[in-house]
């Protein structure tokens, strides 16, 4: 442990490694969640960087949608169908010959796994199994990544951040799903993934947010949703604390993640990875609240509880260190500026009628050059 932390240290004085350009330019990826919020926003900084994108997901839930408002299909082929239908994956994926495959689709909501426990069952493990699947089958894929979350640990509401060797588990049917998902791909890496010479890896993210997403109870969209309808922001869990990341932190992540699997002759990189803030973006719920408003720059907050309050955990944090040894990738944004950058998107989208794909691509290349605070 102490000799990691002094690799911590000794890493903190370097810039940190952002995604290359060079490496992506024409490289042929297979992204399975594309017209979610975390795959619009992926989906274009792939456009962005050059690479050869085939998307695969249901169409957008959510109106209005980040998908359309920012024309993440234009510049990509869009394959619009079912994660959980084995054979139009298989042939989505063959079509595609793509070298590496991004796995971000899912059904992501707590609260929506405990209302259709077996959707979200069948969508988080079946349909990853799905993708593994067809991506043993296809001899141009070189590297695969699964995206879970930060809440695929069995969580003991400890002080301290969970490791990538913490025991998983998950209470609710979206957590426990994860979990779930993440023993299908250490059996896939194990069984098959090895012998094809396909690296599999998993990446694990904290609370993320970011312009652009309209989930149904997720605390930005309500908190935007409120600010807009000039009502007060309900808040119902305000003690709750979790690890708090713009959009655009963990998906560098995976970008790089990726760039160094597909490096990697030797396999050692086949393993679990958490993506999350420094410890100052763990933070409660009620305070990230204050501070979009704050940032909006008026707004009320009304601590309603919730009389048909369903579990969730109390406090979650993730720990970064092998991320940062082994990838040497760390945030570039710290709490404020994430607060800053998520309610200047829909100030700007909303309010003034800006182009929703041309803020984000002007966020992700402010997210590239911009120092390091």
């Amino acid at each position: 442990m102490a000799e990691q932390n002094r690799a911590v240290e000794s890493l903190e004085m370097t810039a940190p490694v952002l995604p290359n350009p060079a490496f992506w330019r024409g490289r042929k990826v297979f992204l399975t969640g594309h017209t979610g919020f975390k795959g619009g926003w992926l989906a274009l900084w792939l456009q962005q960087l050059g690479a050869d994108v085939t998307g695969y997901a249901l169409a957008p839930d959510t109106e209005p949608a980040l998908f359309d408002l920012a024309d993440v299909a234009h510049g990509m082929r869009s394959v619009i169908a079912d994660i959980r239908d084995a054979d139009a994956v298989a042939l989505a994926l063959a079509s595609a010959q793509a070298e590496i495959v991004l796995h971000l689709a899912a059904q992501p909501l707590v609260r929506a796994s405990y209302a259709d426990p077996l959707t979200t069952y069948a969508t988080n493990v079946m349909g990853t199994a799905n993708v593994l699947e067809a991506a043993r089958h296809v001899r141009s894929v070189k590297v695969v990544q699964v995206i879970t979350t930060d809440k695929c640990y069995d969580n003991r509401e400890w002080e301290y951040p969970y490791r990538e060797t913490d025991r998983l588990g998950g209470h609710d049917p979206y957590s426990n799903s994860k979990a779930c998902a993440e023993l299908v791909v250490d059996s896939y890496r194990r069984s098959f993934m090895r012998e094809a010479g396909i690296h599999l890896a998993s990446a694990r993210a904290g609370n993320v947010i970011g312009g652009g997403d309209w989930a149904v109870d997720r605390i930005v969209p309500d908190c935007i949703r409120a600010l807009l309808a000039e009502q007060p922001i309900d808040i119902r869990s305000p003690g709750a604390i979790r690890p708090w990341q713009h959009v655009l932190e963990p998906l560098s992540g995976y970008l790089v993640l990726a760039e160094q699997q597909y490096a990697d002759a030797a396999g050692a990189l086949a393993s679990g990875f958490n993506f999350g803030p420094e410890s100052s973006g763990a933070v409660p719920v009620g305070e990230l609240a204050a501070g979009i408003v704050r940032h909006w720059g008026q707004g009320q907050l009304n601590i309603s509880g919730d009389p048909h309050k369903l579990h969730e955990a109390g406090t979650l944090k993730l720990d970064i260190s092998k991320a940062r040894v082994r990838l040497g990738w760390r945030p570039r944004w710290d709490f404020d500026k994430t607060l800053h950058h998520t309610v200047d998107w829909y100030r700007r989208v909303l309010c003034h009628g800006e182009s929703a794909r041309q803020v984000c691509l002007a966020q992700i290349a402010d997210y590239q050059t911009l120092a390091q605070p």
